[in-house]
């Protein structure tokens, strides 16, 4: 194997029943955010930071279509010359082959020997985030350990019940792992693991061999977390903007997070560039009667109402006297004239007909799935 070299495992298959209905018909991945990029693009992007060239992606059956629609080729993330790849598999595929008594890690075994690398980093994408994972396997190498878990210190509030909190010994290993609702002590800051970690790749394709002899999980996140605390793996501290997406209100915070210039700058500009789609459109036309006031507009959009505090996706058209506020409008949403939307989200394709108004709050925005036409007003959620 090639030292220093990192191939990487994208596994993000769990199921946020708290994002539905955004993620109904499309994987957490693909989730659209800010205006023009897809969650994914932040993994993706740290991976390309890290000139790592392999990637094996595990999805579910179903949710692929979108993901390469949003991936095509590569090119973005330096994926699509001769030396570099990527490979996307079924987790139901793990579950069949584990139901017929087959070595169900074995394609997975087989991706890790072929790319020849000496580092596996393992990555979701429901902690947005944007890791130098450079210094992690510095951080890693150092340690001399078998793992290094990346972890970063949250206010409580920000948790989910199944979160895995991490009680990180003098010496920087893991010496116990609980989940946040096993949690009792409630400090101000608890060590919130980000599901990021850099393994041995020898050690990771020993580890897979043994737990499909012992007919095992079959989640390589599963596994990677229940050898934490038995390998002490160390941790590694990031101390960056995190968000830790799993339901409507936490995606909806985070998106109105990139509002505020230095968790702007602190996701997107601090040390590492972060790609997605490139697409080639006309700038947005703002009429002379729009007033747009803290708000994001990507291209080809046609603004003539009002924005405050929102974020408004690709060729999306706000007619004039339309009130936009606390809003996150996403791409080809056509508002028409004189509509109210505040504490909302409207995914694509979504027209909302001439003084309809759709009110939500900061902590339950009301939601429009995609391509439905709104002709009555939606107050909390429920259409008057």
């Amino acid at each position: 194997m090639k030292t220093k070299k990192m191939c990487a495992i994208l596994g993000n298959v769990s199921t946020f029943e708290g994002l539905s209905p955004l993620t109904e018909n499309r994987p957490l991945d693909t989730l659209p955010f800010d205006c023009k990029y897809r969650l994914i693009d932040f993994p993706l992007s740290s991976i390309a930071n890290a000139n790592i060239n392999s990637i094996f992606m595990i999805f579910n059956e179903g949710e692929t279509r979108s993901v390469f629609d949003h991936i095509g080729g590569g090119k973005e993330w330096n994926l699509d010359s001769l030396q570099n790849s990527y490979f996307v598999y079924f987790y139901q595929d793990l579950l069949k082959q584990k139901a017929q008594g087959l070595p169900y890690y074995a394609s997975v075994i087989d991706y890790l020997a072929k790319s020849e690398a000496e580092y596996t980093v393992f990555m979701g994408s429901n902690m947005l985030s944007s890791i130098d994972l450079r210094a992690v396997l510095t951080y890693h190498r150092a340690h001399k350990n078998k793992m290094t878990v990346v972890y970063k210190k949250m206010d409580p509030t920000k948790l989910f019940a199944e979160d895995q909190i991490l009680d990180v010994d003098s010496a920087g290993n893991v010496a116990q792992v609980k989940t946040f609702a096993q949690t009792f002590e409630k400090e101000e800051r608890l060590n919130l693991s980000m599901n990021t970690y850099i393994v041995q790749t020898k050690w990771l394709m020993d580890q897979l061999r043994i737990e499909q002899k012992q007919d095992g999980t079959t989640t390589l996140h599963g596994l990677l977390a229940e050898k934490v605390v038995p390998i002490q793996a160390s941790a590694y501290e990031y101390t960056g903007y995190l968000s830790n997406i799993q339901d409507v209100p936490s995606y909806y915070q985070a998106n109105l997070d990139m509002l505020t210039e230095k968790k702007f700058n602190d996701l997107m500009y601090k040390g590492q560039k972060i790609y997605t789609k490139r697409k080639n459109e006309v700038p947005t036309y703002y009429s002379e009667a729009s007033k747009v006031t803290n708000s994001q507009c990507a291209t080809g959009c046609i603004i003539e109402g009002s924005l405050e505090s929102s974020l408004i996706s690709r060729r999306a058209i706000i007619k004039k006297g339309a009130k936009i506020k606390q809003a996150i409008i996403m791409s080809n949403a056509q508002i028409e004239e004189d509509a109210e939307i505040s504490y909302a989200i409207l995914d694509k394709y979504v027209t909302v007909k001439p003084g309809v108004r759709i009110i939500g709050s900061a902590q339950n925005p009301v939601v429009i799935p995609k391509n439905q036409v709104v002709e009555n007003d939606v107050i909390g959620g429920l259409e008057l």
